[in-house]
């Protein structure tokens, strides 16, 4: 009888190396060991495995010289002493299987459940390679977002990319959740960075919920872990999405957050000797952040796409520091949180008028565009002039559009808080309903494909 299980003890075993090249700790810094007679296989990001008894540590190899080489420990230092042997197991690999849909797994593919967990058949590397861009389809269609404001405002399309930059507090954990319960996908992998420890069961037995996690794999490294394993957290979520993607899957990406992943790889950096430049993080950061976004997006013809969402803190609102700027030109459109509209108490605290979705206006209808440019005007003169009126100091009828602002701006803004499970077009003809007490055209074509 074919037992299931037996298959995944055959794969593990043929993955176990026969023969491994033994080195020895040479010298020991704040930051990092040196190791002497580094093997000839041995590559920058390889994994090695400290060898004394009792020993748990693996590290990361961030330099490599003639016949030496730095490595990055994962942990505390107290277990290894100069002279202790390592093995070189070479690039980190995780190997995906379906069944771990709706777990919650560490970086290097180990239950945090408390429950079993089957490997799948085929390891690949954390570090992948995007397809090629010659190769990779146009964006695809406006998915349902659940939310009438990203229906219309800021539409989300099939393999876009999209940064959430927020503080603090303002509501940012509860967005994604309603993104990864409400949006159309298939499968959802989330990669929670540098999260507190119990934030992430709040996130998956709350936000997320048995309804969500039906669906989801959560990667999380919480705060108190080494920089390495925080930053393998999102390559980790990365590989898994992508194996789904390879199955032709479409699959949502999430990644909370790239601040804290930028702070992992800046640790890393410092012990490697990089120099800090942008305000204290290294130039590496922008071709690291930049190869994971790009992992991201559509596929090649018969691959799924992975439409990703990657959440910003951004520390008193200021975009301009590197990680958000980076974020803003590396993706395909950025929703902002605002802390003033959450402190008067509505939520999602969406800014639409600092926001930006990259498949407008290809993405929507002439007359869709029109009913959005409209609603944008009104939003934009009444905070020109919000001082004004709420001080009592605007008489209507001096300004005909302000008094259409005044007039559609409790309106609009209950609209772009709303949840909405029905259609997209649902959630235009309930904006033009509010502008023009009609509904816009649902038999006009879309322009084109988003591109």
């Amino acid at each position: 009888m074919h037992l299931p299980g037996l298959d995944q003890i055959a794969f593990a075993l043929k993955r176990l190396p026969r023969t491994r090249t033994v080195a020895r700790v040479s010298a020991m810094q704040a930051n990092h060991v040196e190791i002497r007679n580094a093997p000839a296989k041995m590559g920058l990001g390889h994994q090695v495995k400290f060898l004394r008894k009792g020993c748990t540590l693996t590290g990361e190899v961030v330099t490599i010289e003639a016949n030496k080489a730095q490595v990055v420990v994962e942990g505390l230092y107290d277990e290894i002493a100069i002279g202790d042997p390592l093995v070189h197991l070479g690039p980190y690999e995780i190997a995906p299987d379906d069944s771990w849909v709706g777990r919650v797994i560490d970086p290097a593919g180990r239950p945090l459940d408390e429950k079993p967990l089957i490997q799948g058949p085929v390891p690949r590397p954390i570090v992948g390679n995007p397809p090629p861009a010659a190769a990779r389809r146009s964006l695809g269609a406006r998915l349902k977002t659940g939310l009438h404001a990203l229906n219309t405002f800021l539409p989300i399309v099939r393999g876009q990319r999209l940064g959430l930059f927020a503080g603090s507090g303002v509501g940012k954990s509860n967005l994604l959740g309603s993104l990864a319960a409400d949006l159309e996908a298939d499968i959802v992998v989330v990669g929670l960075v540098g999260e507190r420890g119990r934030e992430v069961g709040a996130f998956v037995r709350h936000i997320l919920g048995p309804a969500g996690m039906a669906r989801t794999i959560v990667v999380a490294a919480t705060s108190d872990q080494p920089s390495l394993t925080r930053r393998r957290a999102a390559l980790t979520a990365a590989s898994i999405a992508e194996h789904f993607r390879d199955k032709g899957q479409h699959v949502l990406l999430m990644i909370d957050s790239i601040t804290r992943l930028a702070e992992a790889h800046r640790e890393i950096t410092a012990a490697a000797g990089e120099p800090p430049t942008m305000r204290g993080f290294p130039p590496s950061m922008v071709p690291f952040l930049a190869s994971l976004a790009e992992r991201a997006g559509p596929g090649a013809e018969g691959q799924g796409d992975i439409t990703a969402v990657f959440s910003v803190l951004v520390a008193g609102s200021d975009m301009e520091e590197p990680v958000a700027d980076t974020l803003r030109g590396l993706l395909d459109g950025h929703i902002v949180l605002s802390r003033d509209i959450a402190e008067r108490g509505r939520f999602p605290a969406i800014d639409i008028l600092k926001s930006v979705s990259r498949a407008l206006p290809d993405a929507a209808t002439p007359s869709e565009n029109d009913t959005l440019r409209l609603a944008k005007a009104n939003l934009a003169l009444y905070e020109k002039s919000e001082i004004m009126i709420r001080s009592g100091l605007y008489q209507m009828g001096a300004n005909p559009e302000l008094d259409d602002a005044v007039d559609h701006h409790p309106a609009l803004d209950k609209f772009i808080a709303t949840r909405f499970d029905g259609s997209i077009l649902g959630s235009f003809e309930a904006l033009a309903e509010i502008l023009f007490g009609k509904r816009v055209n649902p038999d006009e074509p879309i322009q084109k494909d988003a591109t």
